[in-house]
């Protein structure tokens, strides 16, 4: 059987490498984004088993199969354990909730062996989880954020916030008063809590507002470039593989 683990946090992937060989099953191959994972499909054999995360570090995992046709089984390996659950109970496929469980794990992989899914029931799957995850209808959004400044606490709500951006490994928030402010966790973190419709992940740095976008101008190799109202300190840049999802959120 020919197994492969697609998970951003290499320890995370390395401990099921590990228990994957407890259960005398190897993976062959672990990838750590949805770019390296795209370029690994396009140039090799899949797999019969893919144990695969939701939330990558440059997107989500289902972009990966926007680009390449499924012909794997998988067995989401996920923190999201309100919205993608619901999603699983449409269908057969299994999933394994972080932090995983050895016994789980097992009967994940046993009933893999019993009844492999189509191709076909594979992509409903898919389709499924994306909608929950991306348009869940109980999910509540972040509103404001609480902000220390000197001795003094300030409230900022998302409506000021022209973008969320990364940079020498800490997040910031810049406003619509042309003001930037250190926030705790990163843009994986606060990716999962904005709602959809307003903040879009762009590339691996930057998260925008949809209201403080200014100019959207074509860019190099079927980029775009994003000017916003006031923040000007770095070119902003849609990367390749989000292009057609951002052109869907302006929509």
């Amino acid at each position: 059987m020919k197994i492969i683990i697609i998970e951003d946090e290499k320890p995370a992937a390395r401990r099921l490498g590990r228990m994957l060989a407890e259960l005398n099953l190897e993976a062959q191959q672990m990838l750590h984004s949805v770019e390296e994972s795209i370029n690994w499909f396009q140039n090799n054999e899949h797999p019969d088993l893919i144990f695969l995360d939701i939330q990558l570090s440059d997107g989500l995992s289902f972009e990966i199969f926007e680009e390449v046709e499924v012909k794997s089984a998988i067995i989401f390996t996920t923190a999201y354990d309100e919205y993608a659950l619901k999603a699983f109970k449409l269908n057969s496929i299994d999933y394994l909730l972080k932090p995983i469980d050895e016994d789980e794990l097992k009967i994940a992989v046993d009933k893999f062996k019993e009844n492999q899914p189509t191709q076909t029931n594979l992509q409903v799957n898919i389709d499924d989880i994306r909608k929950l995850l991306v348009n869940p209808v109980d999910r509540k959004f972040k509103k404001r954020f609480t902000i220390k400044v000197g001795q003094h606490l300030k409230i900022i709500p998302t409506d000021e916030i022209e973008c969320f951006y990364s940079e020498n490994k800490a997040t910031y928030i810049h406003t619509s008063t042309n003001r930037n402010y250190l926030i705790d966790n990163s843009l994986e973190h606060w990716q999962d809590e904005l709602n959809p419709d307003q903040f879009f992940r762009v590339n691996r740095t930057f998260i925008v507002h949809i209201n403080a976008i200014k100019d959207i101008v074509s860019y190099t190799n079927s980029r775009l470039q994003i000017k916003l109202n006031s923040y000007n300190e770095s070119e902003i840049i849609v990367s390749r593989e989000r292009v057609k999802d951002f052109k869907n959120w302006i929509d």
